[in-house]
């Protein structure tokens, strides 16, 4: 955003994701990036890698993986709305996004959970049993 075409300027990885607000700090970021969460154009990358605009991002953020385009390049953080016109996620990893939280949504009334937190002399017992376990 800084340069009205995106095409003059290099950016570091790590600040155009803090700046698309995909990560909340650039050392969030930078963690995402070491952790081999962040791909571009297929390959792991370092974290004072210049992007260049028209690459292609794989995000992974939780149980979610964003396959995005980047637009225009920005090293500064304004709103989302904003920080949305950086970049643009690919339909197929959209579909796939929702898709996979729909799965998510359908387990997650499979799983048998307590009515109530156990009680004191349930958690001895617990304490008890695994103790006697090992």
């Amino acid at each position: 955003m800084n340069d009205p075409k995106g095409q003059s300027q290099k950016v570091r990885l790590d600040k155009w994701l803090w700046a698309a607000r995909f990560f909340k700090t650039r050392s969030l970021a930078k963690a995402a990036i070491e952790g081999g969460k962040v791909h571009l154009n297929g390959q792991r990358v370092k974290v004072s890698r210049e992007i260049d605009v028209g690459e292609i991002l794989q995000i992974r953020q939780g149980w979610d993986e964003k396959v995005v385009l980047i637009k225009v390049l920005s090293d500064q953080r304004r709103g989302a709305p904003e920080a949305q016109l950086l970049y643009e996620e690919t339909p197929e990893s959209r579909a796939k996004r929702e898709e996979n939280a729909l799965a998510r949504k359908a387990a997650g009334g499979m799983i048998d959970r307590p009515a109530q937190r156990p009680t004191k002399k349930q958690r001895r017992q617990i304490h008890h049993f695994k103790d006697t376990a090992e």
